[in-house]
């Protein structure tokens, strides 16, 4: 393919259903949705964990957790494990940041040429506090990880978008009259993760008579997986809402960060539009997780649900002709896809790194059997939890627990388990088996909270631990806290 410049957005908790495109009855997302409309989406995407940083990490080196050991919020990526963007820098090809990034430290050789307004980890050490596990230890401070405030308004978060949205578009029309490139440019937007707060003209698009209730609340009799309930007793939002109002608030919240971010993507797609950069620029949009937005009584990201585990995917540019792929993907796919687009071969830096170009994929018959996988091994978990997506089935692996399965094709919301059902044993035997063919689930396990503890102890043991790292949301690199 003819090498062009790339523009990967990256947001933080965007649930892809979350978009009219993914035929979301309600949802305003304009701007994504003609993304989408001239490009290719791919509606079955997934990262390779859901939380920021391990997710984070495996989208920069193309490899899962358990091979580079980030496994939470407290280990940020340093540049120690060779990525993208040490391979474009070593071929001379312009790349830069733009926001968030979730890494160690700006010093650290990372794979930028400049970082322009990161946002990394609190103190170059991140939640050091959420990494004691097993038994876990909840923090003591009494704050709401949704964050203090919740409805429309504005918070340091939605103003760093702003900031890093006005910047990207500047930079795009920069590089279009000083005639960059071949580059890419990664911008990094915040929405639509907590605190829940929205800018009121996108808040006031979802009006509170009109919030559906999520799926499979426990006051309706659902009853947890013991897993998914341990995360819960360390993390329970549900229950610090200060009124049912608040609590339709925070819904209608995060629609608005869904329509905020739509709005600055636009931005951002608007200075190519018109440009020289307009005809040889792809644009990458997706998200590093998604969010349980209530589904099952659960808040934030952390389990292995759809909504939780999912991520939008969405390619537009040069060559690619508008169609919806339903071959399974993940972020670890960025990495070639990436490499491919400005003209390298990324055959010699795919060893240990199961991703495979976007654009191939686009062009290829779909491949529905394509086996996608991602791990948890941090915050709220006193052991792992494994996904493993094959066709129709998807399979979760919980150490020391009961597994569940489900067969999305029937059951597309994930309504029924399937993992203690008799008829399904030799499902469950099948997808095991795969699992396996990936990872040993209790070595990796074992491996993580041996890595977790050998930290705490560096740092001064639990105590000290126990005290480091923001409650929630990491601050944004501006006035204010976005906690």
């Amino acid at each position: 393919m003819r090498p062009q410049n790339i523009v990967v957005i990256m947001s933080d908790e965007h649930d892809p259903r979350m978009m009219g495109c993914a035929r979301h009855p309600f949802i305003h997302t304009p701007n994504l949705d003609a993304l989408a409309a001239r490009g290719v989406r791919f509606p079955n995407a997934y990262t390779p964990s859901p939380i920021c940083v391990p997710a984070r990490a495996a989208f920069a080196t193309g490899k899962r957790v358990h091979q580079i050991r980030h496994w939470d919020n407290a280990m940020p990526y340093t540049g120690e494990h060779r990525g993208w963007g040490h391979v474009l820098q070593e071929r001379g090809i312009r790349v830069e940041s733009i926001g968030k990034l979730h890494y160690r430290a700006t010093e650290d050789p990372a794979g930028f040429d400049v970082e322009h307004l990161p946002m990394h980890v609190v103190g170059g050490h991140g939640m050091v506090w959420a990494s004691i596990r097993d038994p876990y230890r909840p923090r003591q401070d009494g704050s709401r990880m949704l964050g203090k405030t919740i409805g429309p308004g504005t918070s340091s978060y939605t103003a760093y978008d702003q900031s890093v949205t006005e910047l990207a578009a500047e930079w795009l029309r920069t590089a279009a009259r000083d005639d960059y490139g071949p580059f890419v440019l990664y911008v990094g937007l915040v929405a639509p993760h907590f605190p829940l707060v929205a800018p009121e003209e996108f808040y006031r698009l979802y009006p509170l008579d009109r919030i559906p209730e999520p799926k499979l609340h426990p006051r309706t009799g659902y009853r947890r997986h013991p897993w998914v309930q341990e995360y819960v007793d360390f993390m329970d939002s549900e229950s610090q809402f200060k009124n049912a109002e608040e609590r339709l608030m925070a819904f209608a919240a995060y629609y608005g960060l869904c329509s905020w971010l739509d709005y600055n993507v636009g931005r951002i797609t608007a200075a190519l539009h018109g440009s020289s950069l307009q005809e040889n620029t792809c644009v990458i949009y997706t998200s590093d997780h998604g969010d349980n937005l209530g589904a099952r009584g659960v808040w934030g990201k952390s389990t292995l649900y759809q909504e939780s585990v999912s991520v939008p995917m969405i390619v537009a540019g040069p060559g690619l002709a508008p169609s919806v792929c339903e071959t399974p993907v993940d972020l670890l796919d960025l990495y070639p896809t990436i490499l491919q687009a400005v003209g390298l071969d990324p055959a010699a830096e795919m060893a240990g790194r199961p991703g495979r170009s976007l654009f191939e994929l686009a062009r290829s018959a779909p491949e529905p059997e394509r086996p996608i996988f991602s791990e948890y091994h941090a915050a709220g978990s006193n052991s792992a939890g494994f996904m493993l997506r094959k066709g129709r089935w998807k399979y979760h692996y919980y150490v020391r627990h009961a597994p569940e399965l489900f067969d999305l094709e029937n059951d597309p919301e994930e309504l029924n388990d399937l993992g203690h059902d008799p008829a399904y044993a030799a499902v469950r035997q099948a997808m095991h088996g795969e699992l396996l063919n990936i990872c040993d689930p209790g070595a990796i396990d074992a491996l993580a909270r041996r890595d977790q503890e050998n930290m705490i102890a560096g740092l001064g043991g639990i105590e000290r631990a126990a005290a480091m790292g923001a409650s929630g949301a990491t601050p944004a690199p501006v006035s204010g806290d976005a906690a």
